[in-house]
Parts: C-alpha cells; sequence; structure tokens
C-alpha cells in the first residue's frame, strides 16, 4: 500500500520535479569508499595514483584532494616518495571542496581521491557525503597509525564504511623483512610532524620494539644530562 501511495504521488508531481525526485534517489548510495593504508614508504601515494589514473582511463571525470599541511614535495601536487606527480588541490579541509571547485563542476565528478587522508578531521563526515549522498568514489590514502603505533586522524574511522580496504607493507630498513611500522628516528613527541626518510623509516615488529626502546632511553639520557645542566647553571647562580 506504501509502495502504491509513494508511486501515486510521484506520477501528481510536475515532471521537472520528478525528474530531480528520481535522479536523486538513483544517485543515493551507489558511491564506494575504497581505503588504502599502511605505514610510510608502504606505496600508499603509488597506489592511490595507479587507481586514480585507471579510472581516467575508463573515461571517469577524477579530482584529487591532499592536506595543505604536507608541502613536502610540492605544493598542488600529490607526490610519492619516487617524485611521480598528479596535479590535486591542496585544502585545510574537505567539507570546502564541493563550494571551492564549483558546485557545477563537482557534480560532474566520478572520482575523488584523497592523499595524506589522517591530517583530514571531517574525513569521516565527507566520505559519508560524498559516497552516500552524492554517488561518487572515494579513494582513500594514508596512514593508519601514527609512530606509537596509535590511530592517527580518521582513516580508521572510516573501515566501516568502507567497501574495500587494502593494508599495505613496506620493507624493514634494518632487516629487510616486511615492514608494519613507521619508527621516528628522533625524540620529537608531537604527533603531527611531517617529513620524510629523514625522520622516519618503515621498520618490523622486532626492530620497532628494539628501537623504540633505544630512542626512549636516548630521550631519558637528553632530559637527565638537561636537567643536570639546568640545576648547575642554578647553583652556580646561587
Amino acid at each position: 500500500m506504501a509502495t502504491l501511495k509513494a508511486s501515486f504521488l510521484i506520477k501528481t508531481l510536475d515532471s521537472d520535479v520528478t525528474g530531480d525526485f528520481l535522479s536523486d534517489l538513483e544517485r543515493r548510495g551507489s558511491g564506494a569508499v575504497h581505503v588504502i593504508m599502511g605505514p610510510m614508504f608502504s606505496g600508499k601515494s603509488t597506489s592511490l595514483l595507479r587507481r586514480i589514473k585507471s579510472e581516467i582511463s575508463d573515461g571517469r571525470s577524477v579530482a584529487m584532494l591532499k592536506s595543505s599541511k604536507d608541502t613536502r614535495y610540492a605544493k598542488d601536487s600529490v607526490v610519492t616518495h619516487d617524485g611521480i606527480g598528479f596535479p590535486c588541490w591542496a585544502l585545510p579541509d574537505l567539507m570546502s571542496f564541493p563550494e571551492k571547485f564549483g558546485l557545477d563542476a563537482y557534480n560532474k565528478l566520478d572520482v575523488i581521491g584523497i592523499d595524506e587522508a589522517q591530517f583530514f578531521g571531517d574525513l569521516y563526515e565527507f566520505c559519508c557525503k560524498v559516497a552516500d549522498d552524492d554517488g561518487k568514489i572515494v579513494i582513500v590514502a594514508g596512514l593508519d597509525g601514527d609512530y606509537l603505533r596509535r590511530s592517527f586522524g580518521a582513516v580508521l574511522d572510516i573501515i566501516p564504511i568502507a567497501d574495500s580496504v587494502t593494508k599495505l607493507t613496506a620493507r624493514c630498513e634494518v632487516c629487510g623483512h616486511k615492514a608494519f611500522f613507521t619508527l621516528r628516528k628522533n625524540c620529537d613527541t608531537r604527533t603531527e610532524l611531517i617529513g620524510g626518510a629523514d625522520v622516519y623509516m618503515p621498520v618490523c615488529r622486532k626492530h620497532y620494539i628494539t628501537n623504540h626502546i633505544v630512542i626512549k632511553a636516548s630521550k631519558k639520557v637528553l632530559e637527565d644530562s638537561d636537567k643536570a645542566r639546568t640545576e648547575s647553571c642554578v647553583a652556580a647562580t646561587i
């Protein structure tokens, strides 16, 4: 009975309104979310670009986004560690993209790629809107964990709404085995510390644990040294 009533209502609507309504129904839920994650140097950006170029080859309209925080290789391009680049929109947030891109142009997009997704606080909200409401394909690449192996940003938050999840691995710089984790080489404790091979290295579980112990010990030595130096200065002043 409810279906008959809905059908009757649609028939009584203006044809233009009906067309927009049916188009909206057809679009909703027709999108997809694909997640590519892993440690640094695991080829996430390379895999993302490969997927994006494949979508372009299939005739789909594509836009690439990345965080404006990432200026390591280029300001307006997604660039892999191997130097392969692709033009992109560098943004502080994702939800502003449709308006900045232009709503007409946005509506014509089929696929949106997002690199360095861990830096976007509105990642979950954006993916829901783009895939569920706007019927577009979203391909997301980002770190799943930080240097302490804790959840980084909202990348893990979008796993429940993802159509597919790809977990990549790198090669441990110490032993050459599969690397699942990112080790920070210095004692900086900021969660967001953007850098390349000068700051980070991919490692296996064994060498993450052993190197992390060494780094923590080194940090304690430095802290104790600074404390002793400060106390010495205070004593000299007195």
